[in-house]
């Protein structure tokens, strides 16, 4: 507790009156435990300060919260009794309290001194010379927290937000807190969250109950190979022990006809020692492979032609290789960290008072909704070939860890339905992402290295959303699926997205193990949580959110004279209508003259040197998309993006649920989410009651299983009418009660921040001032 004499009189009373029962008495122990902070094993408070105000309301302080602000060496955490004023739904992170925020999401801490008018922004072992009144933390999922000191000690105000500013910007991998807590459980199994052993297995499915395989063992990729029916390609083992490469997994797969003792031979012509990596196979025997660059100039034509070889010789048909060069084609990972910034400003500073009129120009000049139709373009393109052309595809990137993550694993949602469901898609982000040597660790910045930040598994999800928004059918998940999973990259717990490729994994948590006495016995290094454990941040009843109730399954179970048989959709069952594409695109094709430039267009002209197809290729490929937009959907066959402005949309939920002017109370998809839901479970609930009339004893045990609801939103039985929940809106099951993300509440805009200017802070002044 705060001494007495760095307290305002006044606020003596009104913190005991906090803290005290009814009748006056002295405070009893277990109204003191309510503020405390809930720890994760190996989790430890660093620092704390009591009496802060959490502002809440953007015009007025009366719905501010009163209580303890935390700084753990996971987390920010404030504690109150106080209830959420104007919040009506808040959906529950079991590792995350409601105010709490986790250290590696905190991208800039802002400290404000309101009488010396100063403001500082705090980076690690820097000095504070004044005493903040006033913190502002801005976090790298959009959201921004304030918190006002003015009735605590200003010594511990001071060292809490100097606390803050070092845990969340550490020096060194191993200060993450993963190691921590992974530490504490490997000596203390007992202390195990929710009984989730760390690291153990890939997950489960949200709805099928299949395991996620997570592509570390040699079976996981024979699997993988005789799932897709690539016979002509094996696993290979000669990287076992990272002996070949560091950046590559121990297993991956080559064409059968290239030996290891080539492969070793080749790997050292290689940017980083990488070898040309199998990703996926097309039933008609087409190859998709990723492959970095030949840095040996004067081998670089006789490898390549060497490989190129062995993958045609994979071929069923011989079919030629065709070579797509990502880094002439596609925007750098420089120009998209760049787009995402202006992205930020755009949503998170900018006053829609103030920039209506111009919004729309303003979002087209971040660029973002550009570089993800070139993502999609390129990637349909590859599908072209892959699909019609019947040939195989390189994906060449400079080290082939950035840029081919994104294409491949977007080449592959188009191309099998497997990867749009929820299983499927976590062992998409295992293979392409995780085990290929997408670096984490440097483009999510966790160590606050911001030269190599880029966010490309961002867009990644943006790509997946838009085909989603295109297709929803077509996709086992949700867009709050993809919402939660794009947050959890930024919580320094799952090893899944905190290192730069496996081998850093291995190397620095055998390290730790070392110097804490873990003995690791014969595993190769600590096993971390994994992310595809969803019972470790949420309960099965909010898990229900991932699914989505628009998907048409591969064959739905029916009983037909007391026999359980499966009924196979057609595609006469699916209609053209699903995708929404208006008479005026003609087939989803653009013709030149609706492709002129328009006031607030978001039809963006690609960069002159974006790859161009030539003429006789563009127009075989301009009419193989004519024929396939033409026809009805197949949702369980290929899918391809449309393309035009009006249909590459900006990702509201995610860039916006933390903005309250946003938020539509009653609206957006969450409605139509709400209300297929409740059609979906009045389906369910007529299949179990036909199961019941008709199934005999056998089937019993099979139709209490499916009698498990899989929807968030139930019916109360059939012919439900009842009206949608009042805390349903467009931000749900987010809410932006709290977050401070206009320039009017705020101050100053991050834009600002980020180019150096000073400007005072503090909202209090401003509106004086004013």
């Amino acid at each position: 507790l705060e001494p007495l004499w760095n307290v305002k009189p006044t606020w003596i009373f009104k913190y005991y009156f906090f803290f005290l029962q009814a009748d006056d008495s002295i405070a009893s122990e277990p109204r003191i435990k309510k503020l405390e902070p809930v720890l994760l094993p190996g989790e430890i408070v660093v620092n704390e300060v009591n009496f802060v105000r959490k502002c809440i309301a953007t015009d007025t302080s009366q719905y501010d919260l009163w209580g303890k602000l935390v700084c753990t060496n996971f987390k920010i955490s404030f504690i109150t009794d106080d209830s959420m004023p104007l919040q009506k739904f808040h959906y529950k992170n079991l590792l995350l309290g409601e105010h709490d925020v986790p250290l590696t999401c905190i991208e800039q801490i802002v400290t404000v001194n309101d009488t010396k008018r100063k403001q500082k922004v705090l980076g690690p072992n820097q000095k504070l010379k004044f005493n903040p009144t006033e913190l502002i933390i801005y976090c790298k999922d959009f959201r921004i927290v304030r918190f006002r000191f003015d009735e605590a000690g200003p010594e511990s105000a001071k060292k809490v937000c100097l606390a803050i500013a070092h845990y969340s910007q550490p020096t060194d991998l191993q200060l993450l807190f993963a190691f921590e807590y992974v530490g504490e459980i490997y000596h203390n199994p007992a202390k195990k969250v929710n009984g989730i052993d760390p690291g153990g297995g890939g997950g489960i499915g949200i709805a099928s109950g299949q395991q996620t395989p997570l592509f570390e063992t040699y079976s996981d990729w024979d699997r993988e190979i005789k799932r897709t029916g690539a016979s002509e390609w094996r696993v290979c083992s000669v990287n076992e022990g990272y002996m070949i490469s560091t950046c590559l997994p121990e297993y991956f797969v080559v064409p059968s006809s290239l030996a290891d003792q080539d492969l070793k031979l080749y790997s050292y012509s290689f940017i980083g020692r990488r070898m040309p990596l199998w990703s996926w196979n097309h039933p008609n025997g087409s190859a998709l492979v990723r492959m970095a660059n030949i840095k040996d100039v004067l081998q670089q034509r006789r490898i390549d032609q060497r490989i190129c070889n062995a993958i045609t010789r994979s071929h069923p048909l011989r079919s030629d290789v065709y070579k797509s060069d990502l880094d002439k084609c596609l925007p750098n990972i420089q120009e998209i960290q760049a787009a995402h910034i202006k992205l930020k400003q755009l949503c998170v500073n900018e006053p829609f008072d103030e920039t209506e009129e111009k919004w729309l120009s303003s979002l087209e000049n971040t660029r973002w909704l550009e570089y993800i139709r070139a993502f999609l373009k390129h990637s349909a393109e590859l599908v072209y070939m892959m699909e019609c052309k019947h040939v195989s595809v390189v994906l060449q990137e400079e080290e082939g860890r950035d840029l081919s993550c994104l294409a491949a694993s977007l080449i592959q949602v188009m191309l099998d339905p497997y990867f749009r469901t929820i299983v499927g898609f976590q062992s998409l982000i295992q293979k392409e992402w995780v085990m290929a040597g997408y670096q984490f660790l440097d483009r999510c910045n966790h160590l606050k290295r911001s030269d190599k930040e880029s966010p490309l598994f961002l867009m990644f999800l943006d790509c997946v959303w838009q085909l989603l928004e295109q297709y929803p059918a077509a996709f086992e998940f949700s867009e709050v699926y993809l919402t939660i999973l794009h947050d959890s990259a930024r919580i320094s717990l799952f090893g899944t997205f905190l290192f730069n490729c496996p081998h850093q994994r291995v190397k620095e948590s055998t390290e730790f193990a070392i110097s804490k006495n873990i003995q690791l016995g014969d595993e190769k290094g600590l096993r971390f949580p994994c992310v595809w454990d969803w019972s470790l941040q949420f309960t099965s009843q909010d898990r229900l959110l991932f699914h989505n109730p628009l998907y048409i399954g591969k064959s739905t179970p029916s009983v037909h004279n007391g026999a359980l048989r499966t009924f196979k959709r057609s595609k006469k069952n699916y209609s053209s209508t699903l995708r929404g594409v208006p008479p005026a695109l003609k087939n989803g094709i653009i013709n030149e003259q609706e492709f002129l430039p328009r006031r607030n267009s978001l039809i963006l002209k690609l960069k002159p040197d974006f790859f161009q197809p030539a003429e006789g290729q563009s127009h075989s490929m301009e009419q193989y998309f004519r024929d396939w937009f033409a026809k009805p959907v197949d949702l369980h066959g290929v899918i391809l993006p449309h393309l035009s402005g009006t249909q590459i949309k900006l990702w509201k939920l995610c860039y916006f649920r933390w903005v309250p002017e946003t938020q539509i109370s009653h609206g957006g998809s969450i409605t139509a989410f709400h209300r297929v839901s409740l059609l979906a479970d009045e389906v369910d609930m007529l299949n179990r009651n036909l199961r019941q009339c008709k199934s005999n004893s056998s089937l019993q045990g099979h139709c209490l299983e499916l009698d498990q609801s899989r929807m968030y939103f139930r019916a109360n039985g059939l012919n439900d009418t009842s009206a949608a929940p009042d805390f349903l809106s467009s931000s749900f099951p987010f809410s932006p009660v709290g977050n401070l993300c206009r320039r009017s509440i705020l101050g100053t805009p991050l834009s600002k921040f980020l180019s150096g200017a000073k400007i005072w802070l503090s909202t209090e002044t401003l509106a004086n001032e004013d």
